[in-house]
C-alpha cells in the first residue's frame, strides 16, 4: 500500500552549490562550468536515490534570454533552468510559496539547499528545511561512505539472486528490455 505522504522533495539552487564546494569550484575554474554543473547533478542524483528524494536542481539562466527548461535526469531528478532575467533563489521562493498553498502537498517534506542567507530565511518562512552547502555535502559523503559500508558488509556472502539461476539467453531479453525502458522518453516529469 502506498504512503499517503510524499516523498520529500530537495530543491538544490545549483550555481551557490557549485561556488561553495571547492571541489566543484575547482573544476569549474580549471575545465568548465558545464564540467561542475554535471558533476553536481551526477553526485546529487546518487544522493538522492540513496535518501529516498524527488529532486529538482535549479540552475540561474539569468543572462540567456531564452525561456525556462526543464532536463529530466530519472524519474526523480530533474533539472530546471530559470527563465531569462530570474534567479535560481526566486524560482524556489516561489516553488515553495505554491506548495504551501496547496492542500495536497501540505505533508510533504520540502527541504531547500543553500548557503545564501536571505534565501534561507525567505525558504525557511515558507515551512522549507533550510540545508547549508556544507551540510549538503557532509550527508553526501556520509551517504557514500554507508554505501561502501554496507557494500563491504555484503562481500564476500553469496547474493541470493535469482539472475544466477537464469539461462544467458533470459539475461540477454532482460537486458534488452532495460536498454528499451532507459531509450523511452520519460513522461509526466
Amino acid at each position: 500500500m502506498k504512503s499517503s505522504v510524499p516523498q520529500p522533495l530537495l530543491l538544490v539552487d545549483g550555481y551557490n552549490i557549485i561556488g561553495a564546494w571547492p571541489q566543484l569550484s575547482r573544476l569549474r575554474d580549471r575545465e568548465t562550468l558545464a564540467a561542475a554543473r554535471d558533476q553536481l547533478v551526477e553526485e546529487l542524483t546518487n544522493y538522492s536515490a540513496y535518501q529516498g528524494f524527488r529532486t529538482r536542481i535549479v540552475f540561474d539562466a539569468y543572462e540567456q534570454r531564452q525561456p525556462s527548461w526543464q532536463e529530466p535526469i530519472t524519474n526523480d531528478v530533474l533539472i530546471h533552468y530559470t527563465d531569462y532575467g530570474q534567479t535560481a533563489d526566486s524560482c524556489i521562493e516561489k516553488w515553495c510559496a505554491e506548495l504551501r498553498k496547496d492542500v495536497q502537498y501540505f505533508n510533504l517534506r520540502l527541504i531547500v539547499a543553500t548557503s545564501d542567507q536571505a534565501h534561507r530565511h525567505t525558504v525557511t518562512g515558507y515551512g522549507a528545511e533550510w540545508m547549508s552547502a556544507q551540510r549538503l555535502a557532509q550527508d553526501l559523503r556520509a551517504a557514500v561512505q554507508q554505501g561502501r559500508n554496507n557494500h563491504r558488509s555484503r562481500a564476500g556472502k553469496t547474493p541470493k539472486r535469482f539472475s544466477t539461476t537464469l539461462k544467458p539467453a533470459v539475461h540477454d531479453r532482460l537486458r534488452a528490455l532495460r536498454n528499451q525502458l532507459e531509450q523511452r522518453p520519460n513522461v509526466g516529469s
